[in-house]
């Protein structure tokens, strides 16, 4: 079987039949619109419908429901993402017929290296969320660029936006496995730097180098936009022997946020400044002070790029979330129920605050851990991570690619968040939590399910 490994180019299959293992994925759909775009025959896989394979067929682009070998006759190249192991039909009819494989990571990277221009948006939480503001500001300001977003965002239609030239490509850099080394950025965003993955780094210090290793790839020429509220990161930029700048709520922030208010829906304004001297005030439709700070990151790079600063205020009061980004699914019997992807510590803590700020009498939290290794490396952080909740609700832990090898069992987590003084019940299935929810839960309530597993799913079942 040929891999990336052995030379392979996407250049070498113009016009030839590219097919997508898992095209539904938030990443594989953007790349395989983009291909499409750009003259190659595109179709592919995935195992169940979604918003993203229904835009695919709008597209003209075949879809087919359940991974079969015969998918994949007559393709030239097979794309594949990580959760696709070589053993799933399509891989092994292709290994066995010759056909080139290569992964979504290598993909992506070989894109980036068609453009002049391309912005590497890294960081373990916000990235989705930066990137699609750039890409905002990038349209209300008028320049022509594509984008790769990995999340639904309803004004892409999706995640990506196919530019008209290759001059500007702007792309979210995932950490996981390293994706964002085989990416070739003239300018780069690191966000934040935090204990995520731990499945695959081992510990904080590999995470800091693999960031390094990622800055690296900058020419000296380039341009490092990072956070200067978070100390890893400082660290990074002045390691780095690369021009940067800085952004953030401390004083020493080149581009600084200031005097952050809410209004009565709990949505931020915020003054802006560089150097100290005041550029502009902004709002935001979006709510939460990290929604804030992941605004600043992407002024950085729209005033890089050009943009100018009314485009820049008007594309941010037109913002709206991603899907499964604080998304409202709706009001059922007065209870106001939402959702956010927020699976580490972190990300919780920070949606947990932008709850508070929305109108509430009490908020439940719905907390599905995604991952057994995730809950046993990061156990102390979500056992203090839910202060901003009235109560917290645990159902059994979403395994994701794991199995259950008795590391930890969510009444541990439940010990651990109630030992912070937190109300934590353990309900096995989301048919207790239900249950629950129907007798505790009252008028105005704001229930909020966090995680990456399926709760975004079941959340739905809850309210029916």
């Amino acid at each position: 079987m040929k891999t990336q490994d052995d030379g392979l180019s996407i250049r070498d299959f113009t016009g030839k039949t590219v097919f997508f293992s898992g095209i539904g994925g938030c990443s594989m759909n953007g790349l395989a619109r983009i291909l499409h775009a750009k003259g190659y025959r595109v179709l592919g896989s995935d195992r169940s419908e979604s918003n993203y394979t229904q835009k695919l067929r709008q597209d003209g682009i075949k879809v087919f429901i359940g991974q079969r070998e015969e998918n994949v006759r007559g393709a030239d190249l097979l794309v594949y993402t990580a959760a696709v192991k070589p053993e799933n039909p399509e891989r092994a009819y292709a290994a066995a017929h010759g056909i080139p494989q290569m992964d979504r990571a290598t993909l992506l990277g070989q894109i980036t290296r068609e453009f002049r221009r391309v912005v590497g948006i890294a960081g373990c939480h916000g990235k989705t969320t930066i990137t699609s503001m750039v890409a905002l500001m990038l349209e209300y300001g008028g320049v022509e660029s594509t984008v790769h977003v990995g999340g639904d965002v309803a004004f892409l239609e999706g995640g990506t936006r196919v530019g008209k030239d290759n001059e500007l490509f702007v792309t979210e850099a995932c950490e996981y496995v390293e994706s964002f080394l085989k990416l070739s950025p003239t300018t780069e965003v690191i966000h934040n730097i935090d204990d995520d993955h731990l499945d695959y780094y081992g510990d904080i210090g590999h995470i800091y180098d693999a960031f390094s290793r990622y800055v690296a790839l900058l020419p000296d020429d380039g341009m490092l936009f990072g956070c200067a509220d978070d100390p890893m990161v400082m660290q990074l930029l002045i390691e780095s022997n690369r021009p940067w700048a800085t952004y953030g709520f401390g004083p020493d922030a080149h581009l600084r946020g200031h005097d952050v208010a809410y209004d009565q829906t709990g949505n931020p304004s915020f003054g802006c400044s560089v150097g100290g001297e005041p550029l502009f005030t902004a709002s935001l439709n979006v709510p939460g002070r990290h929604n804030v700070m992941n605004a600043l990151a992407a002024i950085s790079v729209a005033r890089h790029l050009k943009v100018p600063d009314d485009a820049i205020v008007e594309a941010l009061g037109a913002y709206k979330l991603t899907r499964r980004r604080f998304e409202h699914y709706g009001t059922v019997n007065g209870i106001h129920y939402y959702h956010d992807y927020a699976h580490h510590p972190s990300e919780i803590e920070a949606c947990l605050n932008a709850a508070k700020h929305t109108p509430h009498n009490r908020i439940w939290c719905i907390f599905q851990c995604n991952s057994y290794s995730r809950g046993k490396t990061l156990f102390d952080k979500y056992s203090r991570c839910f202060f901003n909740a009235d109560f917290v609700l645990v159902p059994d832990i979403y395994p994701g690619r794991e199995q259950d090898k008795g590391l930890i069992h969510a009444r541990d987590l439940v010990r651990g968040i109630s030992g912070s003084g937190k109300p934590c019940e353990y309900l096995p299935t989301f048919e207790d939590i239900r249950a629950h929810l129907l007798k505790y839960a009252q008028p105005e309530d704001l229930v909020l399910g966090v995680g990456s597993g399926d709760v975004y799913i079941q959340l739905r079942t809850i309210m029916e």
